[in-house]
């Protein structure tokens, strides 16, 4: 007699069987990168998607299309088009790698995305579960999937008491997800477990009523929806501040290029007097910010504005904004460019600056 070997005991036809007949009748069916082979825009939503909810990523996927219809229009676009139509979607790095990815592809595979996931996992932007997605939509590949949606579902369903992120843990999810591919409707399968997290088996308040796998769910059985997955033990988020410079001239702002990597990497922002500094880190002097913005022309007037706060994954930004402005401009330092106000909107920018460029003609937001 064979002896069953992990894969064997982890392997359940009925599981995928379920996944699948649920997505027939109940899954999402209408999103506007389903029903198509197409491994652009199969791509463009997976990468979209990372992090990111399904409502906040439609209108930015309509304007990327409308705007790139193809990899090769991606592909020839400059970056600081791709960051412009990217501005308010948040990690940037995204996009950056999806531009390098686009031209990548076009050097290296005449611009047809490869079917296999290993070749795909190996493109800027595209980890194992991605490159297995794509694939699956695009070319019917069996592979495995594993996003956050999958592993909140394996964790409930199959009861795992160990935080997902342990690598020890999610290389035992991985073989799970493997030994539980069905041999044919790949990509309903697919797509059935990423609806089920998107839809039901969400974070907070899972709908269990209308869940398929509802009959074998650990976590239903044992009322324990809440506790798993198992978080992410808490660490204290550091804080930082910044001290920027709104530096506005005749219906215009001075915005800085920064760096091709880093927070906020090839987009647009403020000048900053710091930079993004320990919250504890003494405060730049008045001395220190009208230096700062004497480099860009002759200071009439510096006026301080209401703080805001930004939070990212791995630390809170407090931003200080100066609102200086010139009696004369300058010699324009390479970097930098004067954008007009009215256009704002289209500038290459981080969301909280954004959203403060945007409040500018509010006078409560002077202190």
């Amino acid at each position: 007699m064979r002896r069953l070997t992990e894969f064997d005991q982890l392997a359940d036809p009925t599981f995928s069987s379920t996944v699948i007949a649920w997505q027939k009748q109940h899954g999402r069916h209408a999103l506007p990168w389903q029903n198509t082979t197409d491994a652009y825009r199969i791509w463009l939503s997976e990468i979209m998607l990372q992090q990111t909810q399904v409502a906040a990523v439609l209108g930015y996927y309509a304007r990327f299309v409308e705007r790139f219809p193809t990899l090769l229009a991606l592909a020839a676009a400059p970056q600081s088009d791709v960051m412009a139509l990217w501005s308010g979607l948040g990690y940037y790095t995204r996009a950056r790698n999806l531009h390098a990815c686009a031209r990548r592809v076009v050097a290296e595979y005449g611009g047809v995305f490869p079917s296999d996931p290993t070749l795909l996992a190996g493109l800027p932007g595209i980890g194992r579960s991605t490159a297995a997605a794509i694939s699956a939509f695009s070319s019917g590949t069996r592979a495995a999937i594993l996003d956050g949606n999958v592993k909140r579902v394996f964790a409930r369903v199959f009861g795992i008491d160990q935080y997902p992120g342990i690598k020890l843990v999610e290389e035992a999810l991985w073989r799970r997800a493997e030994a539980l591919l069905p041999d044919s409707g790949i990509e309903r399968y697919t797509q059935g477990l990423m609806d089920l997290g998107a839809t039901l088996c969400t974070r907070s308040r899972p709908d269990c009523a209308r869940c398929p796998l509802r009959e074998r769910c650990v976590a239903f059985a044992s009322g324990r929806t809440g506790e798993l997955p198992v978080r992410k033990p808490k660490k204290t988020k550091p804080e930082k501040r910044a001290a920027m410079l709104v530096i506005v001239d005749c219906g215009q702002v001075l915005l800085e290029q920064r760096a091709g990597s880093g927070i906020w990497g090839a987009l647009l922002s403020l000048p900053e007097v710091d930079g993004h500094v320990d919250i504890d880190a003494p405060a730049p002097s008045a001395p220190d910010t009208l230096a700062a913005a004497g480099r860009f022309g002759v200071v009439e007037e510096v006026r301080l504005l209401l703080p805001l706060v930004h939070v990212f994954t791995h630390y809170k930004l407090h931003i200080h904004p100066h609102r200086i402005i010139l009696a004369q401009r300058a010699a324009l330092e390479p970097g930098h460019v004067w954008w007009d106000m009215a256009d704002i909107d289209k500038a290459p920018l981080p969301a909280p600056v954004k959203k403060l460029l945007g409040q500018l003609a509010q006078p409560s937001l002077f202190a």
